[in-house]
């Protein structure tokens, strides 16, 4: 009890004042430490570099579906990338490697996480601010300055990073081994660093601000899931973002000092270069190490944000809480030791691949856990379905229909026959890529009027999900065949093998799909920005939730609460309980003030005074019952 008094004094004592400072341009928009602001920031650069990177996915889904035909326009914009009007193959590959970077990196890593968050912690957990603001600010400049240098590779003699997005060596390792392993590889690295030092002060805050600035009441159990998600999210970056940074330190030590941690018996030409005694596949293990848990850095925010959204519009309490944040700590600790199973063709020995194949199918049981939850939440709710809603459902879909395909992959016997082919792409794009999209964009939705103080068109934001939601599948979904059929991903043309001639019909409905979902992103976008502006006012609660951030006022306040942060008595989902007068009941409501709709479960792990009232409830009427402070 004392801690939690002493944080209290330190939340009420260092930021009342907030809201007295004289605030500039500068310190309000651009230099902001206040935590909705930083949220504001990350994610519409977020918004910004998905619309680039989707653009470049559009680019080469374009020379997959028609490989012999010119497009003028190209060249136009892509210069000698595109002299012609025909992409070349070593452009077609640099596309490839910024659109995978962008997204998982900038887009479901910084813009996901570094947006929600930044915006949810210190409102859900009754927190003035973040641990550190100043900390927090520097997170964004970090990952913004990260996203110039990464795009301003586009505008060099030699052109962007050339390797996948995995930046495999010796591709990545020897500057002239193709154009885009020069100059372009190296502001990839730089750039790299850079987000992991992003993320890292982010993940820092997250977790310092979680375990140490939570109001009075709000212990662990009565956290709303998206803060156990970021919180663990936060976790994971802090613990293998890391071995990146030494991965990226050694390789540039291979590009620039003469080392060999990489590299070994290559012949450039005629010349058979120095290098000896380094392995290609030590790049794999550091690189995959950060890869796997970066699957759920990616996917764990969008688990919890849609976990939030379902419970609000189902109007029922979330199925099983306790059994969610178990399978989200199973998913973290797993997440740590499934790396290998990336590796299944790198010649690993059968028994340590066997390893991994067991831990990776192990970890399929926490995600079934939330699956499975998540279903029985909707089952015989009392649905509201906004866009917010329909997308947390989009998500529940995407993520079963791609992780059913993770079972296959995460066999060995089956993986080595699919290993780089299509089937991987559609996998991770349907399991990872739209089932985190469509949690952020649920998330976008929903917390909307918290952060602009109005709402957005619910005509568009169906709009937008319906177009998407089909579309999305009828991109990924055909992928899947193309893969069982062993057509390679990242090659330049579908006319390069016989056996691949039948598929570039189904490259073409593919491309179509992708062209009219980037088109359906534009109601998105004009809904959004012009919502910023012009939407409805939002009422203070307008989804009739629990959690705390809807205690706050609708105007910008820095400081969040403009008196006493509100003392928390009940978990975050209490929703249509029998005998209450509304469906819902704030987390800041006394049980005192509740008597009709009391369950015995209430009590349990509440504090000693609320124990004492209970058998006090027990022996006299609700009518005289103490009222609790």
């Amino acid at each position: 009890m004392s801690t939690i008094s002493l944080h209290d004094t330190h939340n009420h004592d260092n930021h009342d004042d907030h809201g007295h400072h004289k605030e500039t341009f500068l310190t309000k928009y651009v230099f902001s430490q206040d935590h909705k602001m930083i949220a504001k920031q990350f994610l519409i650069t977020g918004i910004i570099m998905a619309v680039i990177a989707m653009g470049l996915s559009i680019l080469f889904r374009l020379q997959l579906a028609w490989p012999d035909k010119d497009f003028p326009i190209l060249e136009t914009f892509l210069g000698k990338w595109a002299e012609g009007g025909r992409i070349k193959p070593d452009f077609y590959l640099a596309l490839v490697t910024i659109h995978g970077t962008i997204m998982v990196f900038f887009v479901l890593t910084a813009g996901l996480s570094g947006t929600f968050s930044n915006l949810l912690i210190p409102l859900q957990i009754g927190a003035r601010d973040m641990a550190s603001p100043f900390l927090n600010m520097l997170s964004y400049w970090f990952f913004f300055m990260a996203c110039v240098i990464m795009m301003s590779s586009f505008f060099i003699q030699t052109g962007p990073a050339s390797a996948g997005w995995t930046v495999y060596p010796p591709l990545s390792a020897l500057p002239t081994a193709i154009s885009g392993s020069g100059l372009g590889m190296t502001l990839w690295l730089i750039s790299m660093v850079l987000f992991v030092a992003s993320s890292l002060m982010g993940g820092i805050n997250y977790v310092s601000t979680i375990l140490n600035m939570r109001t009075k009441g709000m212990d662990l159990w009565k956290m709303p899931l998206t803060i156990w998600a970021f919180f663990l999210t936060a976790v994971l970056g802090i613990l293998s973002f890391p071995v990146l940074v030494a991965g990226v330190v050694l390789l540039i030590f291979d590009r620039s000092f003469g080392t060999s941690f990489y590299l070994s018996d290559i012949v450039m030409g005629t010349q058979i270069l120095p290098n000896e005694g380094g392995s290609p596949i030590l790049w794999q293990h550091l690189f995959w190490f950060l890869g796997h848990p970066e699957v759920y850095i990616v996917i764990m925010p969008a688990m919890g944000l849609s976990s939030e959204i379902m419970s609000v519009n189902a109007r029922k309490p979330i199925f099983g809480y306790h059994a969610m944040i178990y399978s989200l700590i199973g998913i973290t600790i797993l997440s740590f030791i499934v790396w290998g199973h990336h590796m299944f063709v790198t010649g690993m020995n059968p028994l340590l691949g066997g390893v991994f194949m067991i831990t990776t199918l192990i970890i399929a049981v926490p995600s079934a856990v939330k699956t499975f939850n998540w279903l029985a939440t909707l089952w015989r709710g009392n649905i509201r379905f906004t866009p917010a809603m329909l997308f947390a459902i989009g998500m529940v879909s995407f993520f079963i229909s791609g992780g059913l395909t993770g079972i296959f992959l995460g066999n060995a016997s089956l993986d080595i026959n699919l290993h780089d082919t299509y089937f991987v792409v559609a996998h991770f794009h349907l399991v990872m890529g739209s089932a985190a999209i469509f949690g952020m964009l649920a998330g976008v939705y929903h917390y909307f009027p918290k952060m602009f103080g109005r709402m957005m068109s619910k005509k568009l934001g169906y709009l937008h999900f319906w177009i998407t939601f089909a579309c999305a599948y009828l991109v990924f979904f055909p992928l899947h065949f193309l893969g069982l059929d062993g057509v390679p991903r990242r090659y330049y043309a579908f006319t390069e093998f016989e056996f691949m001639h039948k598929w570039v019909t189904v490259n073409i409905l593919v491309t179509w799909s992708a062209i009219i979902a980037a088109l359906a992103q534009v109601a998105f976008l004009f809904n959004f920005f012009y919502s910023i502006f012009k939407g409805k006012v939002a009422t203070q609660n307008p989804w009739g939730a629990n959690t705390l951030e809807w205690t706050t006022p609708v105007e910008r306040l820095h400081g969040n609460w403009p008196g006493e942060i509100p003392t928390v008595y009940r978990w975050p989902y209490d929703y249509s309980k029998p005998g209450a007068e509304e469906d819902f009941i704030p987390q800041t409501v006394p049980f005192s003030q509740t008597m009709n709709s009391n369950m015995p479960h209430d009590f349990e792990g509440n504090s000693e005074s609320e124990r004492i009232q209970r058998e006090w409830e027990a022996k006299n009427t609700p009518e005289d019952a103490p009222k609790l402070d």
